[in-house]
């Protein structure tokens, strides 16, 4: 006969095993760790993306501003605008001695002054550079004056005097200088061009200016007869 056996060994021997559910769960414990670390590191991915897509966006969209706001300040405020140039008077020195004279000699003293002004509309000053002011005569030069470089304030109006000498020697050759003194009228045109830049930051601008007055001057009275005939033109 076999021993007998305890109570307890025998409600050991049929226990059953743990149920398969169990080892299962432990196993799904794991795994779900796992996957909440995944998906952590899922999220933190999304997050820099996302912070990345935010910053390129708004750099994208300050660029945008700042483009515009440039381009409205270049269309308004920064445009460069075209210096105006005038010849508001001109005086004559030395006409009597011409009407005087049965002959010219070359050592009379006739000068032209002529007042200028150069009127800047632009929010900086225009600088222009060294220029040439000459009196033509019957298609001949027989005066010229330089016009030394300077500078117009911004949205400002300079003023000069530009004083010229008539060289009389060239006046003897013109065949219709005779007809003309005992007319007493003297057809004369006065011409400059005025060359600078206006300097706006990043937007540069090179103008040129030229003014063309043709006039007829009465030598008894010394001075110009009726209106002057002004012709202007801008170059870029």
């Amino acid at each position: 006969m076999s021993p007998p056996q305890s109570p307890n060994s025998s409600r050991d021997q049929v226990r059953p095993l743990a149920p398969s559910s169990h080892r299962i769960h432990v196993e799904n414990e794991e795994g779900v760790n796992y996957t909440s670390a995944a998906s952590s590191t899922e999220l933190s991915k999304k997050r820099r993306r996302r912070r990345c897509v935010k910053c390129f966006a708004c750099c994208g969209v300050t660029t945008v501003v700042v483009g515009i706001v440039i381009l409205i300040l270049a269309l308004t405020v920064f445009k460069a605008k075209d210096p105006k140039i005038r010849m508001n008077s001109i005086r004559f020195e030395g006409l009597s001695s011409l009407t005087r004279s049965s002959n010219l000699q070359p050592n009379l003293n006739i000068t032209v002054v002529a007042d200028i002004s150069i009127k800047n509309p632009n929010s900086v000053s225009f600088k222009f550079r060294a220029a040439t002011a000459g009196v033509t005569y019957s298609d001949r030069v027989i005066a010229e004056a330089l016009i030394p470089r300077g500078s117009a304030r911004a949205r400002r109006t300079l003023r000069m005097d530009v004083s010229v000498t008539v060289m009389t020697e060239k006046l003897v050759g013109i065949p219709r200088l005779t007809n003309d003194l005992i007319a007493m009228e003297l057809p004369i045109s006065m011409s400059t061009t005025i060359n600078g830049r206006v300097n706006l930051g990043l937007f540069k601008k090179s103008v040129g200016v030229r003014m063309n007055c043709n006039m007829v001057i009465d030598l008894q009275r010394q001075q110009v007869k009726g209106n002057m005939d002004c012709d202007r033109k801008v170059s870029m």
